[in-house]
């Protein structure tokens, strides 16, 4: 005998399925459905598919436009649309393609209202399949059609937290509600699982859930007046959002009586090292990212992100064989991406990137058409293909992940400038027992500095560091400077978590003008030395002091150099260097042309006066000889394939390396070498390091630094083994990897 219920579950489906296939409004226009769908996306974007008669189809692009895609948005409750893009950006759909030469005006209530040749008229393939991106807020008080089987859909989502708990940053348990009608309303727990609550958690930015105290939550929810959600859900575990859970089944609301056997459903989750939970007052020391990832893998290999703005961002790289590479973007999609987030210790992805869109990494490319589950516990225990064969770096796979709300934004904030992204920098601290806004001592403020501040606003990479912003009116009732002494290493979260003089304000020219600024931008250069090409071109070469006046006179030899008679030599370990940009903008010089050095004896201008280091190190560390090496052409020598010139120091031209070019300083000009007239034989370490004093901001400073082994037997050198940002071995090498290629004499 079939149960009541049951029956009266399968029959209320059957008549929704029955209105939506056959259901026409007063006006005679059809009933339909909209849903998001597709590849590599979040959930406010997709591929626009439409159910209508019983079967779900697609939106065709012709003449589609940015008018039907804000009709899309509003009908899935989204107010507004940001782009719609053609050509199966999303991937391509099955069956139907419901709808051909779409036309709105941008009023409609909904897409089936909008001009078109008629349901299922079309000569379009899905290759042509329409997608949209929708403006993440909901509308309030939206009402969604729904239907069991279908993905949950609803104004928003927050875990409450308990009174105890609302001071703690961030919040990580507390009783979930959803936004619907524009009212909060619990889910009933009874049918409630672990995966939701693991997808949950992977929405606020954390990798896992645990468990919880249910009896002080089951006191908790006596005391409490209830307003239950009328659907259950159904997640597997490996969705990036509760978007793209299915909903469960229809809940009967029956007052104080809804969820009878069970309670409002809780959520734990648990942070990942760097987000510790402190108390809202203060705000932990923070883990910078590298000792996160060596505490979180303590057996090779091991994965990073590089290049990302932002924490919890950035191109994957992974560690194998002692050697970071990258992963190729061959089927790169968001349960990988994911992977990568929770093993770092984020929450789920938002965003799977591909085509190097976080810039280009370097070295060999370690993984090639991953696929995940979305459940392991590293990205290493997902199946890929070892060959990556047709792989280059410009299809570098990326990530961005969902991190906790920490609150960091509002303690700092910019004044005065022209846009939201440039002024005065203003922080929040405790003065007296109350917080006051105040300003920055601009002693020692660096790009670093500015780095930390654009990263704890949200705004990306910094542009500029000011230590004069008189031209920018801030807020005169936070004039008063309130730190002093910041010294950032570029990996702090925020500005607080850098070194800094603490309560005890010490700056001697005062805040006003010289209160320190930052400008911000998305994108950011990435240098890049070549190893291979100092590898090969190193060599000695013996030159009278007499040849070498200007190079002296830019102090480009060892200070022996000095007292040396004119006739006499120097011995010049000389090297060729040719730098990449393999970033998203151009570096160009912080300074502008107007206040470039021109030196005499040169006859050029130098545009950095210190672009790059070199240096001669001992075995132990000890320097025992240097140089350094204007930017006095910072120039386009050669681009890759497609990619036009922009800069030529010829007449005085801009100077600049444009993405995906490099600027080749030849081993025979002067200053391009390293005098070693003074030194001993022995096992040395070379190291090259490019803009040393961070004076151009760049999204990756760590491959800016070449390291090298070097053996000198007094008349010839051995220059092998040379890595872009990682430590060179210092044990003694007996076999010379390298050594025949590298046999150089001087010359």
């Amino acid at each position: 005998m079939v149960h009541p219920a049951a029956a009266h579950c399968v029959l209320t489906a059957f008549l929704c399925m029955w209105v939506l296939c056959n259901a026409q409004s007063n006006s005679g226009t059809p009933v339909i459905q909209l849903r998001l769908a597709g590849e590599n996306r979040k959930h406010h974007e997709g591929r626009v598919e439409v159910f209508y008669n019983g079967v779900w189809g697609t939106v065709c692009d012709d003449d589609f436009s940015i008018y039907a895609a804000q009709v899309v948005c509003r009908e899935l409750g989204f107010v507004d649309a940001e782009s719609w893009s053609p050509s199966a950006k999303y991937g391509r759909g099955e069956g139907q393609i419901w709808l051909d030469n779409v036309y709105c005006a941008g009023g409609e209530k909904s897409l089936a209202q909008c001009g078109s040749n008629g349901f299922g008229v079309s000569d379009c393939k899905h290759s042509e399949d329409v997608g949209v991106v929708c403006n993440q807020k909901r509308i309030a008080g939206f009402k969604f059609i729904r239907n069991q089987g279908l993905t949950v859909q609803v104004e928003d989502v927050r875990i409450r937290a308990t009174y105890a708990h609302r001071k703690r940053v961030p919040i990580t348990e507390g009783f979930l509600e959803v936004k619907d009608g524009g009212k909060w309303r619990q889910i009933c727990n009874e049918e409630w699982t672990e995966m939701n609550s693991r997808v949950i958690c992977g929405m606020y930015g954390f990798p896992g859930e645990k468990r919880f105290n249910v009896k002080s939550y089951k006191l908790l929810a006596k005391r409490r007046k209830k307003n239950y959600w009328g659907f259950s859900v159904n997640c597997t575990g490996n969705e990036a959002n509760l978007a793209t859970c299915k909903l469960g089944r229809a809940i009967e609301l029956k007052g104080n009586s809804t969820c009878g056997k069970g309670m409002p459903v809780v959520v734990s989750c648990v942070p990942g090292r760097a987000f510790a939970p402190s108390v809202s007052t203060g705000f932990r020391k923070a883990y910078r990212l590298e000792v996160v990832c060596t505490l979180l893998f303590l057996q090779q290999p091991l994965v990073r992100l590089r290049g990302g703005a932002m924490i919890g961002e950035g191109r994957v790289e992974v560690l194998k064989n002692g050697v970071w590479g990258t992963v190729c973007d061959d089927n790169w999609n968001i349960r990988a991406a994911t992977v990568v987030c929770r093993e770092l210790g984020f929450g789920s992805a938002k965003e799977a990137l591909t085509g190097a869109r976080l810039g280009q990494g370097i070295g060999p490319v370690h993984m090639n058409e991953v696929e995940c589950s979305g459940f392991e516990k590293s990205l290493t225990e997902c199946h890929f293909n070892r060959d990556s064969l047709g792989c280059s770096h410009e299809e570098d796979a990326a990530v961005r992940c969902n991190i906790p709300a920490m609150g960091f934004h509002n303690r700092l904030r910019l004044n005065g400038g022209r846009n939201p992204y440039e002024g005065r920098v203003e922080v929040l601290a405790e003065r007296n027992g109350s917080l006051v806004w105040g300003t920055v001592c601009s002693d020692s403020w660096g790009t670093m500095e500015a780095m930390v501040v654009c990263r704890q606003l949200g705004l990306g990479f910094a542009s500029h560091a000011f230590q004069e912003t008189w031209y920018w009116q801030g807020d005169s009732s936070a004039d008063a400077v309130v730190m002093s002494g910041v010294r950032c290493s570029g990996t702090e979260l925020t500005l607080d978590q850098c070194l800094h003089h603490g309560k005890y304000v010490h700056c001697p020219r005062g805040g006003g003008r010289f209160a320190a600024g930052v400008s911000c931008t998305q994108t950011a250069p990435d240098l890049v030395l070549s190893a291979q090409v100092v590898e090969q071109t190193t060599y000695l070469e013996d030159r009278p002091m007499y040849a070498l006046q200007c190079a002296h006179e830019e102090n480009c030899l060892s200070s022996s150099a000095n007292k040396a008679d004119a006739s006499s030599y120097r011995r010049l370990l000389r090297f060729s260097s040719q730098i990449h940009n393999n970033g998203q903008s151009d570096f160009r010089p912080r300074a502008a042309p107007h206040s470039w050095v021109w030196h005499e004896c040169h006859r050029h201008y130098h545009s950095m006066e210190v672009f790059t280091h070199y240096d001669l190190i001992s075995l132990n560390g000890t320097k025992v000889a240097e140089g350094h090496k204007a930017s006095f052409c910072l120039e386009d020598t050669h681009c890759d394939d497609g990619i036009q010139k922009r800069y030529e120091c010829a007449n005085f031209g801009a100077q600049g390396i444009t993405v995906g070019c490099w600027d080749t300083y030849r081993h025979d000009i002067d200053c391009q070498w390293i005098d070693i007239t003074d030194v001993k034989p022995g096992d040395y370490i070379f190291q090259v390091v490019i803009n040393p004093n961070y004076e151009v901001a760049e999204s990756d400073y760590t491959n800016n630094i070449l390291k090298c082994r070097s053996r000198y037997d007094g008349q010839r050198i051995w220059t092998y083994n040379c890595r872009i940002g990682g430590s060179v071995s210092s044990e003694a090498e007996e076999t010379f990897p390298g050594l025949l290629t590298n046999q150089l004499s001087h010359r």
